[in-house]
């Protein structure tokens, strides 16, 4: 593959960093920069930390994409903005969704970083499970984890009936004749 640019590189730094030490860097940026430890400094946080797997993601989509379809939306006539928003962004939006699906799921079960920018009056799930991992887990922990996971069951389910159904369209679609085509007694 080729060589990644500068800002690539930066862009994925936070994957290749060890958690610990990007915990203890971020904690160390927010001290200096006098933010106070809460919501914000644990949002800034995930973002930094999750933002690569998004990159990545998308990133590989864009690289695969047919430059000929954006090439051939311009010949005819479509604005660099028509072009982003009916071909290059459909086009990108599984790559786009599973980025962030993959990054929520990072930042649920991310305890270290939490724990290192997060502040008094703000707590996680990883957080509440492990405090309360010495004195014995409450029902309700287990009920949201048990919902949570039945969530995603459910996410899995539906993702694979749609597509299911769009695989069954696409090949009904392919069997109907073409009308009006060429040498079929429909055009002169």
């Amino acid at each position: 593959g080729a060589a990644l640019t500068l800002g690539e590189q930066v862009a994925v730094l936070p994957i290749m960093i060890p958690e610990i030490i990007l915990a203890i860097a971020l904690m160390a940026l927010f001290t200096l920069m006098g933010l106070p430890f809460g919501m914000l400094t644990l949002v800034m946080a995930h973002v930094v930390f999750c933002v690569p797997y998004i990159f990545i993601t998308v990133k590989g989509r864009l690289a695969s994409l047919d430059p000929g379809l954006q090439e051939a939306a311009r010949d005819l006539g479509a604005t660099p903005l028509k072009v982003l928003g009916t071909i290059t962004l459909p086009l990108a939006m599984p790559a786009i969704v599973s980025g962030c699906l993959l990054a929520f799921a990072m930042s649920m079960d991310d305890f270290v970083i939490s724990f290192f920018v997060n502040g008094s009056e703000t707590n996680t799930l990883p957080l509440k499970i492990y405090s309360s991992v010495k004195v014995g887990v409450p029902p309700h922990v287990n009920a949201l984890c048990t919902l949570m996971l039945f969530v995603v069951f459910m996410i899995v389910g539906l993702s694979q009936l749609w597509q299911s159904g769009a695989l069954r369209r696409a090949r009904a679609c392919r069997r109907r004749p073409l009308l009006g085509v060429a040498g079929d007694g429909a055009a002169g």
